[in-house]
């Protein structure tokens, strides 16, 4: 494609993920869609470019003030994710010049918004959280995530998957907590390969196997994935109970929970029945009461904790956003916990940073529920030999009774957990 094209098809497609009417990984997609003329290494980089000028729009729409032209063309060229001298081919003098004069702008002179490119609701928050990591946190956040790989433990070893992805020129390290995960620095082409067709490996971040590791569901045991999504940690889930017993796949999605039908075929797992409810009140989930072993509550959030994949996330939420999110976090909370029989674990997670939705949610349900007793995730973690399970933690007198994970500390997505055993 000549590079004019691809510019203007860039500058096309930030216009259109800049409106925040839909998520950006939509956005893109009809995209590519609409335009099938357009070749992989294309489409890699108008993604890219988009991914990028959302990591950095604060930045960006700065420095763009100093150029000249449309707006989004001027976004696009500063977020361009190819090699300078092509997108300068695409470029007048006038325009080269000015983009040079960006490009030597030294990391360290700019103010600090245009550093962590973070809305200013958001600042605070963290701030108050890390401290002086605060600067580390939000350049991590700025990085692409890489691929993380489940290997299905009903099906193949961590290290017989890891041999099977070298022989297809996949080269993959296993990840440092989770005993299933395999980590992928580049982005292959998965979706072709036997390992995947034949569902040994899924794609899944470490910090997510963890709350299914965490969950702990054993052989034969009645287990609820509560908010399951398109499935991952069911899928996680189901292997470690060696397809035995039986798993419910609860969502209110049921557009979501379709997802998950082509991936649990390829799976091998018999013990999953998906089903949607229509809220968390739902019948089904009243004649459940009392009867669950486990009940994992992967609540809907913010997922400010995945912004190395998501950027758009960080513009499309507010703080309003957020207090309909704790209400309704509260509310799944209390429902699901009804299902748990005594004596059964109760876990609440989310994929956000943000206080409010963890800590703050954890500590007014074990207020409201005394017939919980909140369980150290450190020392359960510790306890299925995952290693330095301490320093994935944080909270309580132990400084682990919480899971919580950063991308600047532990190079997965920000993730919480809070674990309870029913009376």
């Amino acid at each position: 494609m000549h590079p004019k094209a691809l510019l203007d098809a860039c500058a096309e497609l930030v216009a259109q993920a800049l409106t925040f009417e839909h998520p950006a990984d939509a956005v893109v997609s009809r995209y590519f869609r609409e335009h099938r003329n357009l070749g992989p290494r294309e489409r890699g980089t108008l993604a890219e470019t988009v991914y990028t000028v959302l990591r950095k729009k604060t930045l960006f729409e700065s420095l763009a003030r100093s150029g000249s032209g449309a707006r989004e063309r001027r976004l696009a060229i500063l977020g361009f994710a190819g090699p300078r001298s092509f997108v300068k081919s695409a470029l007048s003098d006038q325009e080269v010049q000015w983009l040079d004069d960006c490009d030597a702008i030294a990391p360290a002179s700019l103010m600090p918004q245009h550093r962590h490119n973070l809305p200013e609701w958001l600042v605070e928050p963290l701030q108050a959280q890390v401290g002086e990591q605060f600067e580390q946190l939000a350049a991590s956040m700025l990085e692409t995530a890489p691929l993380d790989l489940r290997a299905n433990a009903l099906l193949i070893k961590r290290s017989e998957l890891q041999k099977e992805l070298k022989e297809a020129g996949i080269k993959a390290e296993p990840t440092p907590y989770s005993p299933w995960g395999l980590r992928v620095a580049d982005k292959p082409a998965l979706s072709r390969l036997e390992a995947f067709v034949k569902g040994r490996v899924e794609v899944q971040d470490e910090g997510s196997q963890l709350l299914a590791l965490l969950l702990d569901a054993k052989r034969g045991e009645m287990v609820t994935d509560f908010c399951a999504g398109a499935g991952g940690k069911t899928l996680a889930i189901g292997a470690t109970m060696r397809s035995t017993g039986r798993l419910y796949a609860f969502d209110v999605s049921a557009h979501r929970l379709e997802a998950l039908k082509p991936r649990l075929a390829r799976s091998g797992l018999s013990n999953v029945h998906p089903a949607a409810i229509a809220h968390e009140r739902d019948e089904r989930v009243k004649r459940l009461a009392g009867k669950m072993d486990r009940v994992l509550v992967d609540a809907p959030c913010s997922g400010l904790g995945t912004l190395r994949r998501n950027p758009d996330l960080k513009w499309r939420q507010s703080p309003k956003a957020i207090e309909e999110l704790t209400a309704k976090q509260t509310a799944i909370l209390a429902s699901s916990a009804r299902m748990v029989k005594s004596g059964g674990r109760l876990v609440y997670a989310t994929c956000s940073i943000l206080p409010a939705e963890n800590e703050a949610i954890a500590k007014a349900f074990a207020a409201a529920h005394p017939d919980f007793v909140p369980m150290d995730a450190g020392e359960l973690l510790a306890g299925l030999k995952v290693e330095h399970a301490a320093s994935l933690c944080s909270g309580g007198d132990s400084g682990s009774l919480y899971l919580r994970l950063w991308p600047h500390l532990h190079q997965t997505d920000g993730f919480f957990a809070a674990v309870w055993q029913r009376k």
